[in-house]
């Protein structure tokens, strides 16, 4: 995505979060970035735009990324016209956005998981199977909804429960098999005990058969 264009702050274009502008790195301009996302070699291509928000009236200054560089798993930029270390120094602490990229089918932003409702993956399989009954209503357990998305090097999502109780689950294949952002849900298939109240021993019956005779011989 190579433009020097400024996307018109009036029209309802949303920005996503690339970097927060760390220590000036040097004389010649360059900085430390603190990445917020997971494709740091498409947006710090050179020639790539990214936005600041100034306070007046929610306006747009471009960034357009004139190198970049890695070291020990740590991200180094260089911005056109940001050429010693006080005007690095300047920027420290701004957080730089971009425009939302092209993504794939098995790939989302966090806005597009926020409210989604969560459903067991074994319930809504059971549903779809070849041989399920025509006609039959499935009821599926409601385990509520996704209220957060807090990334980092593996997101996690924060689903509510309907009892108001939260919990964190890994967002990964193995634990949240399908997104459905059409009929605005997911699935999740998550080890017992990871979700409250899932896969949990009754303790009821647990305190029942502590205190049960030993069947007869």
């Amino acid at each position: 995505m190579h433009t020097n264009s400024v996307p018109d702050p009036q029209q309802p274009q949303e920005l996503l979060r690339v970097c927060r502008i760390g220590k000036a790195q040097g004389l010649k301009g360059e900085v430390s970035v603190e990445l917020y996302t997971d494709d740091p070699h498409a947006r710090f291509a050179p020639g790539e735009v990214l936005y600041a928000r100034e306070s007046a009236a929610d306006a747009l200054r471009p960034y357009t990324v004139a190198a970049a560089r890695t070291f020990k798993n740590r991200w180094y930029v260089r911005f056109e016209g940001v050429d010693d270390r006080n005007a690095a120094e300047a920027l420290r602490n701004t957080v730089l956005y971009g425009e939302p990229q092209e993504l794939d089918d098995d790939e989302f932003y966090p806005k597009d998981l926020l409210g989604l409702e969560v459903y067991l993956e074994s319930e809504v399989s059971a549903a779809n199977a070849d041989d399920a009954p025509e006609g039959a209503g499935f009821e599926f357990t409601d385990l509520g909804k996704v209220v957060d998305v807090i990334e980092g090097a593996q997101w996690l999502l924060k689903i509510r429960m309907p009892n108001r109780e939260a919990f964190l689950l890994p967002f990964v294949e193995a634990l949240v098999p399908e997104v459905n952002l059409e009929e605005g849900y997911l699935t999740v298939d998550p080890p017992g005990g990871l979700v409250p109240g899932i896969g949990e021993p009754d303790i009821a019956d647990t305190a029942d058969s502590v205190g049960a005779a030993p069947p007869s011989a």
